[in-house]
């Protein structure tokens, strides 16, 4: 059969464009907060009505099929990761993995501390390996635990989890979406990064400052040392304590740091847990690979530890997955039918001074990513839309790398049907609603890449010689089309 043509996009009017969007986000509200249901069926019910918009316009129901279809496949690679990081945390749990960074986290980090401790942790961590699901999915979990053992509440751990995984996210080079900003606009990548630098470390700056402050609250006389003391007696009891277990984690993260795709290095993390389960905690076989299919069982006695532990498995992330794939054909049919085009046009309407134009860049990618529901669209298509603009304007390309990131990159996480919402449900167990006010990093950076746009400070401009640079090539590359 021969290549499918790539799907035409139209004008579409704006109150046909958000009219989706808005039945949508209506019936998201009333399910969520009032019905308490989850969100896919008014994720179905938005995709329904887009689609019957799309019909209206004039797109054909196969050309419809196919803009699902192809939102859908932009999501597999995150569908594949998002199963392999539940088959790692149930072999994690099961190999006495997580049990070990639980035990010795309890004993070595105190509770006023704690906040800061992992939100540094996870910066550490993301930075060597680019990720902040990887990231989230293994040290998080551990921390959720420790946490939860000291008393301190999930949304607040969850926060700090988020804020240090997504620091290392945003700045790595290894990370795909710091790549993917900065090769959609030219910018170097270490020009980016370090562009990225000035509204970047402000922000985590706050965020443990505000951990610090929240820490006090649960300083060692403040808590129930007892119920603590309870948990690692739990967990001697139940599991195989030992340091060397920590070195399964340590060589994840070094797979990566080799630049090993994500991928492997999680199958072979699954794959250690798994022989650990065996032959170090001594379970069945039988039992190890129930564990990587339907997740980790154990009955401790300890209400705590049991809620800790119950958990990981392909099956546990099934949740996450059908929410994922909805949520992609409800923004398969936005992106490819024009409508998310109109909105997008509209907001790029209101950039009229600097300061309006990254404010506009940030709106956009907010907007990207609770309509899409993908953290790389959210990058890729306002970088398509604004590039022009900036260069109009005199402005470095570095502005706009800076801009997607700090708007697109960082505000995914607070849209609940987003792919890094559903994931972080999935594997900290908390909703967005609930961390969002702790996730300090996320929602600060953005505010203060706006104010220095508006101020113009580290606003850089295109130098004389850049202009001329940028103009050689589109002359070259004029040529080369009409060749």
């Amino acid at each position: 059969m021969g290549e499918k043509k790539e799907l035409a996009k139209k004008e579409v009017p704006l109150f046909w464009a958000l009219l989706p969007l808005l039945i949508m986000v209506a019936t998201m509200i009333v399910t969520i907060i009032y019905l308490e249901q989850g969100p896919h069926i008014p994720l179905i019910i938005g995709t329904s009505i887009a689609a019957l918009v799309a019909w209206k316009q004039g797109f054909k129901w196969s050309e419809i099929e196919e803009m699902m279809y192809k939102g859908i496949r932009l999501a597999l690679p995150a569908v594949v990761i998002i199963i392999l990081v539940g088959i790692i945390i149930g072999s994690w749990i099961g190999g006495g993995v997580v049990g070990t960074m639980i035990y010795y986290g309890l004993q070595i980090i105190t509770p006023s501390m704690f906040l800061v401790t992992i939100t540094l942790i996870c910066i550490v961590v993301s930075l060597a390996i680019g990720s902040s699901w990887s990231t989230m999915g293994t040290i998080g979990v551990a921390g959720m635990g420790i946490g939860l053992s000291m008393g301190i509440p999930a949304p607040i751990i969850a926060g700090a989890v988020i804020s240090g995984a997504y620091f290392g996210d945003k700045m790595s080079p290894l990370s795909d979406t710091t790549n993917l900003a900065s090769g959609l606009t030219g910018t170097d990548l270490f020009v980016h990064i370090k562009h990225m630098l000035y509204t970047t470390i402000p922000g985590i700056l706050i965020a443990l400052a505000v951990y610090g402050i929240i820490g006090m609250n649960y300083k060692d006389g403040s808590i129930d040392t007892a119920s603590i003391q309870q948990t690692i007696n739990a967990l001697e009891e139940s599991f195989v304590i030992s340091p060397w277990l920590l070195l399964i984690p340590v060589v994840v993260i070094a797979l990566v740091v080799m630049k090993v795709p994500a991928i492997p290095a999680l199958v072979i993390g699954a794959l250690l847990g798994t022989l650990s389960q065996v032959f170090i905690q001594g379970d069945t076989l039988a039992t190890a690979i129930a564990s990587l299919q339907s997740g980790f069982v154990i009955d401790t006695g300890n209400e705590m530890v049991d809620n800790l532990f119950n958990r990981g498995g392909l099956d546990s992330m099934m949740y996450t997955v059908s929410m994922t794939l909805v949520a992609m054909t409800f923004g398969g049919i936005l992106e490819y039918s024009g409508m998310l085009q109109s909105i997008m046009n509209q907001i790029l309407k209101a950039a009229k001074s600097t300061g309006s134009l990254v404010a506009s860049t940030i709106l956009a990618c907010f907007t990207t990513n609770a309509t899409c529901s993908e953290q790389y669209i959210s990058i890729v298509v306002p970088a398509r839309m604004f590039a022009s603009t900036y260069r109009k304007k005199g402005l470095n390309s570095k502005n706009l790398s800076r801009a997607l990131e700090d708007g697109g990159t960082l505000t995914s996480v607070f849209i609940p049907w987003n792919t890094c919402g559903v994931f972080i449900l999935g594997t900290l167990g908390v909703g967005a609603f609930e961390y969002a006010p702790y996730a300090v990093l996320n929602f600060v950076v953005p505010i203060i890449s706006i104010i220095y746009a508006f101020t113009g400070f580290t606003i850089q401009k295109l130098t004389e010689a850049e202009i001329a640079e940028l103009n050689k090539k589109d002359a070259e590359l004029l040529a080369e089309t009409a060749n």
